[in-house]
């Protein structure tokens, strides 16, 4: 998987739409003390938010917990009871593995790396994370989008999203280093996604930058 989908531990900040999983689940916890999320990539500053505000955060990573993310969540001056709070998996979107803890989960955030699948790989993924929500849970998803400069040649414009799996222009993978093949998504793709996995939408929106992004419930 590229750098670009693959990002080191607080490489950003949170976008807008892991503020919104942030105030849902901080919502939650008002009624549920055990209130939790799986969090996809699972190195970055959402899990340690999480953790913080004494949300049970499950966060993939395919090295699982190692020196390094004991180092990470040290770093993040997480008090010793709130470090329990976090807990990474070796998982990848593909390979999800067994029962975590936390599961159902309240949220699943799946903040990149949809886009490096197939369409029915992809919808795949997403039925399968719908499965690990509760009843009324909420799933989160991040898609690199048609809309946006990595659109630029991409041989697949013109292709319906169910076969539009292609690499970037050369121009493209080496100014965002994203290597492999890609799907981009228009918001109307991602409906699609979300209704075709079984869930239910309440909303999708588009980035400045032209990336895609919505949220739906388990029901």
């Amino acid at each position: 998987m590229s750098k670009h989908l693959n990002s080191s531990f607080r490489e950003c900040a949170m976008d807008d739409l892991e503020n919104m999983a942030l105030e849902e689940l901080v919502k939650r916890r008002c009624f549920n003390p055990q209130a939790s999320a799986l969090i996809i990539p699972g190195r970055c500053d959402l899990t340690i938010e999480l953790a913080r505000k004494g949300i049970l955060v499950s966060a993939s990573d395919e090295d699982a917990w190692d020196d390094t993310n004991e180092k990470v969540v040290a770093s993040a001056e997480l008090k010793p009871k709130l470090r329990e709070n976090v807990r990474f998996f070796p998982i990848t979107l593909t390979d999800l593995g067994k029962k975590m803890a936390g599961e159902p989960f309240d949220v699943v955030v799946c903040r990149y790396g949809l886009s490096s699948l197939p369409y029915a790989t992809a919808r795949d993924v997403v039925r399968q994370l719908m499965r690990r929500l509760k009843i009324g849970g909420r799933i989160y998803i991040s898609l690199l989008g048609l809309h946006s400069e990595l659109c630029s040649h991409y041989p697949g414009a013109e292709v319906l999203v169910g076969n539009r799996h292609f690499e970037l222009s050369p121009k493209i993978r080496e100014k965002y280093d994203i290597q492999g093949k890609i799907c981009l998504y228009s918001e109307r793709d991602l409906l699609m996604l979300i209704l075709e996995s079984g869930c239910s939408p309440l909303r999708t929106f588009s980035t400045t930058h032209g990336n895609v992004k919505g949220v739906a419930v388990r029901v």
